[in-house]
């Protein structure tokens, strides 16, 4: 079958970015990187655990130490990992004996190669990161993107294409995998979402103001064609590459399931500036948190009945020096929540100005021109204290429109500050709380009576990775607290009054809630039955998943 379907694709050539014109040069590099057995094992396999945790955090030296002394052993594995993840120079013959089939010469025409000397010891530097990625639903892929900080000197290019980060893997993560017919990836930048998506959604469409990004994209796709289950001469069949900026290229179109890791980064605004001096994969040329409270508010526009959009975001928080910023961070964010969209919002860090600052400058390696950085580090500070800002919020969001619109009971909201350590992945997790806690919000709302319900007559255990901890004074008779832990999941921490500890302590799956609840009245002597704030807090067990209906 002949290239030329590719050839007439959008974003199949985009100028300095990876080209996929020719499909068969594309497939040719991935039967050449699967030859050698390129992948996170091999390479950790030959470089070392030690070396290859260095070069995750972006410290190359141990890498460079590790093949100088067992290169030998694998000399082509060795050749692809200098020239793409460690970005050194590399003698063209070297190349051409690593990956025979599409050799330094094809590698230059997909854009993935500088020039290099023409003399008898040529030496070429690969132009783009080329890594491994192991997924747990397309098994082994491999992911292009712009070359970072610690591959090649200076300062990121302003049109810099994002690889793989924390923040995208924490998206990928908590982003619930249910089978959809549409799904939307907004701001996809080297396309980390949209492979993920294509595990579960008949159609992706991905969204980017940048052409470069889209480009890479669109390499990535047909690079992972076989993994991804795409036609790679017909990769439109499933994916849609769209260019502008965020849900502007879909008005008008819904989706059943939307992600988005945006370009949420505050940034100080300068007079006179153009798109080109922003920092594309992270700036979106908007004052302060603006762009994120528009995103927030649009998304429900672009969903479907029954359809949940996830994204990551930074918002503001207003300095108030004798106020905790974990108490105050969510006012400003449930403004943006749209009338009629479940939203869910977990907190997961608190930065104050200086330490935000810092973080982004770094980010693009400013901090290597002194003079430079300082005027960046004014101009923010400048900037938060124009805004009477204090700190800046990190999180998860998570937004969801009724499948069914009916009476208006009002909305579920959740707002929760949640910086300790949880398990990955946490999308199950979180979509299983959701659920609990939506049908127990709904069932309340539509009854008018707070925490009663049908989950009083059924029965619950507790589960298996929930322990009780008791904490008092020696030889106290009664603890003065009483904690259950999640062991996964959120890992939780609830504290419990004596007479919700009394209740978990029963549940064991012979009971139903309410036959436990009534013994209880009886041991301890209520009048008026539970309280309020009892039933509140068994209710938070259950939501929580500390309970388990069985």
């Amino acid at each position: 079958m002949a290239d030329s379907p590719a050839a007439a694709a959008p974003f199949s050539a985009v100028v300095d970015s990876p080209c996929s014109r020719e499909p068969r040069a594309v497939l040719d590099l991935h039967r050449d990187l699967t030859e050698i057995n390129f992948t996170v094992d091999g390479v950790t396999d030959l470089l070392g655990d030690r070396a290859m945790d260095a070069w995750l955090r972006e410290q190359p030296v141990p890498a460079r130490m590790a093949l100088h002394h067992v290169g030998a052993d694998q000399p082509r594995l060795a050749t692809v990992i200098a020239l793409f993840l460690l970005g050194d120079p590399v003698p063209a013959v070297a190349v051409d004996a690593a990956l025979p089939t599409v050799g330094s010469s094809g590698l230059a025409r997909l854009g993935l190669l500088e020039d290099g000397d023409d003399g008898a010891d040529a030496t070429v530097r690969a132009s783009v990161d080329l890594r491994p990625y192991s997924t747990d639903v397309s098994g082994e892929l491999y992911v292009v993107s712009d070359l970072g900080a610690f591959q090649r000197p200076g300062v990121l290019r302003h049109d810099h294409v994002l690889g793989i980060g924390g923040a995208s893997l924490t998206l990928v993560r908590a982003t619930e995998r249910r089978d959809v017919e549409t799904a939307l990836d907004v701001g996809t930048g080297c396309g980390i979402q949209t492979f993920h998506l294509l595990s579960h959604a008949r159609h992706v469409t991905a969204t980017d103001l940048s052409d470069r990004a889209l480009a890479t994209t669109r390499f990535n796709l047909l690079l992972n064609a076989q993994a991804l289950e795409l036609d790679p001469f017909d990769l439109e069949a499933r994916v849609a590459l769209l260019h502008g900026s965020l849900l502007e290229p879909v008005a008008g179109r819904t989706f059943d399931l939307v992600v988005s890791n945006p370009p949420f980064v505050i940034t100080p605004r300068r007079s006179h500036e153009t798109a080109e001096d922003r920092f594309t994969y992270r700036d979106g040329g908007k004052a302060g948190d603006r762009l994120v409270s528009e995103l927030i508010t649009a998304l429900p526009t672009v969903l479907a009945p029954g359809g949940s959009a996830h994204l990551l975001a930074n918002w503001e928080i207003p300095d108030a020096p004798d106020t905790d910023p974990k108490k105050i961070w969510s006012e400003r964010v449930e403004q943006w929540c749209a009338p009629g969209t479940g939203a869910w919002v977990i907190q997961r860090e608190i930065q104050d100005v200086c330490e935000y600052a810092e973080t982004w400058l770094r980010d693009a390696s400013q901090q290597r021109d002194l003079d430079a950085y300082e005027a960046a580090y004014r101009e923010y500070l400048a900037d938060f204290a124009s805004r009477g800002v204090g700190a800046v919020g990190f999180g998860m969001v998570r937004l969801a429109q009724p499948e069914h619109p009916g009476p208006d009971h009002g909305t579920l909201r959740i707002f929760e500050h949640i910086d300790h350590p949880i398990q990955q992945p946490i999308a199950a997790t979180l979509a299983a709380e959701w659920q609990r806690t939506d049908v127990m919000f709904r069932a309340e709302a539509a009854s008018g009576v707070v925490v009663q319900g049908a989950w009083q007559d059924k029965h619950y255990d507790v589960a298996q990775d929930v322990t009780e901890e008791r904490h008092g004074r020696p030889g106290a008779e009664d603890p003065a607290l009483i904690l259950l832990r999640q062991g996964g999941g959120l890992r939780r921490t609830v504290v419990l009054s004596s007479e919700a500890a009394g209740f978990a302590g029963v549940c064991d799956g012979e009971l139903s809630a309410r036959q436990i609840l009534t013994a209880l009245g009886s041991l301890l002597g209520w009048e008026g039955g539970p309280s309020e704030q009892l039933l509140r807090e068994i209710r938070a067990l259950i939501t929580h998943g500390l309970l388990v209906e069985v």
